[in-house]
């Protein structure tokens, strides 16, 4: 697959290298960043009014065109930096006890699990981890996982839409409905979906979602979003509590209140998002249906790629992917990997050959993954000039063992 170079001219990567890694902070086009500036800089002119007189129209403008595009009536959405900030408001709201069992996987976010842990530690509960089949074969082998580790003490399910080390997209909605038939409450951890797989929030069944602008919607970093069932959002309170817990003001609800004023920091990262929806929608004819078959396409010729250089078989089914995509790796050597040192491989991935690409290792050192990312920037010989790297890097791996 080919793409037109013009489709890459938007954003402002470096040309001089191969970055297949979009998937941890997104990247923002040239565009969008000059529609956030050219708020920044009216911000500036009059704070005051900006921020004291207008915001609030702002936010619901944003907003209105973010629950369109989610699937969610723009009542219950609230902005936030990022999905891990989501996660923690809803953790940090909920009240557990003692004997509670919080369930997650072990495809978690690590963030988030840390969050996961941190209250049940309070409170005195248990995180149970249900251990998710990587390769798997079936969308039924997850649903069976999830649903083995439920007991009648289970109060949460903390689940990932798409996995952050291993790429997958999990069956969200018939995790909805199977836990919810147990009376266990989800909330889902989206941070990639957005932009990536269609979403309609109202109808997915969980009680909460938090997700990210930042990453495939290419909004400005520090936007995100968390969305609460209506019945769930008298419970949710923002991480700083502020002015919004006393102010009263006609027609906005105490959740709007508490959430879009949590203390002077700048708003234009949301207020961008609109510009990002219709920016990237644009780019090529179809919208962002196009947008998603694209990447999707292209994360799939990737993986071909990388399963031929590597000699291993695909790891999961085609319609458990994205726009991200994971390959098995061989075992790398436990003792060169700490936090904050990632994989030897990836250095030299990036130092030897221009590839910035993560290696990651999952579930633990020295079992690893290479992780791959698709936007419209990317195209076919990047991932071939991987899959040349990886080839040559494992070999000269397997030569000095």
């Amino acid at each position: 697959m080919t793409v037109d170079r013009d489709l890459a001219e938007p954003w402002p990567l470096d040309r001089n290298v191969v970055f297949l890694n979009h998937g941890s902070f997104g990247a923002c086009p040239r565009e969008v960043l000059r529609h956030q500036a050219a708020l920044r800089d009216e911000m500036e002119t009059q704070p005051v009014r900006f921020l004291s007189r207008e915001l609030d129209d702002r936010l619901d403008a944003a907003r209105g065109v973010l629950a369109a595009f989610v699937g969610a009536d723009a009542d219950d959405l609230a902005f936030v930096t990022n999905a891990t900030s989501g996660v923690n408001a809803v953790l940090r709201s909920l009240t557990f006890s003692p004997g509670d069992e919080l369930l997650t996987t072990d495809h978690a976010y690590a963030a988030c699990r840390n969050a996961l842990t941190f209250v049940a530690g309070r409170a005195g509960a248990q995180v149970v981890v249900a251990k998710v089949p990587f390769p798997v074969a079936s969308a039924d082998e997850i649903v069976d996982a999830v649903m083995r580790g439920v007991t009648s003490r289970t109060r949460l399910a903390l689940l990932d839409h798409i996995t952050s080390p291993t790429a997958l997209v999990l069956p969200i909605e018939r995790l909805t409905a199977e836990l919810g038939e147990r009376s266990v409450e989800v909330l889902v951890d989206g941070a990639h979906a957005p932009g990536m797989v269609p979403l309609a929030l109202r109808d997915l069944g969980a009680a909460y979602y938090s997700g990210n602008c930042h990453k495939w919607l290419c909004a400005p970093k520090g936007s995100g979003f968390l969305w609460v069932r209506r019945d769930r959002r008298a419970d949710i309170r923002p991480l700083t509590i502020s002015h919004g817990a006393s102010a009263t003001r006609p027609g906005r609800s105490r959740f709007r209140l508490e959430f879009d004023w949590t203390g002077t920091s700048d708003p234009t990262p949301w207020l961008a998002v609109p510009k990002a929806i219709d920016y990237l929608g644009s780019l090529l004819l179809g919208g962002w249906p196009a947008v998603m078959a694209r990447n999707h396409e292209l994360a799939l010729e990737a993986r071909r790629l990388l399963c031929t250089a590597v000699g291993s078989p695909p790891p999961c089914p085609d319609e458990m992917i994205g726009s991200l995509a994971s390959v098995p790796l061989p075992d790398g050597r436990a003792a060169e990997i700490s936090w904050g040192r990632p994989d030897p491989l990836q250095r030299r991935l990036f130092d030897g050959w221009g590839i910035e690409v993560p290696v990651v290792s999952w579930p633990a050192a020295p079992r690893r993954l290479v992780r791959v990312s698709a936007q419209l920037y990317n195209c076919r010989e990047q991932y071939a000039r991987l899959a040349e790297a990886l080839g040559q890097e494992l070999a000269a791996e397997h030569l000095s063992r």
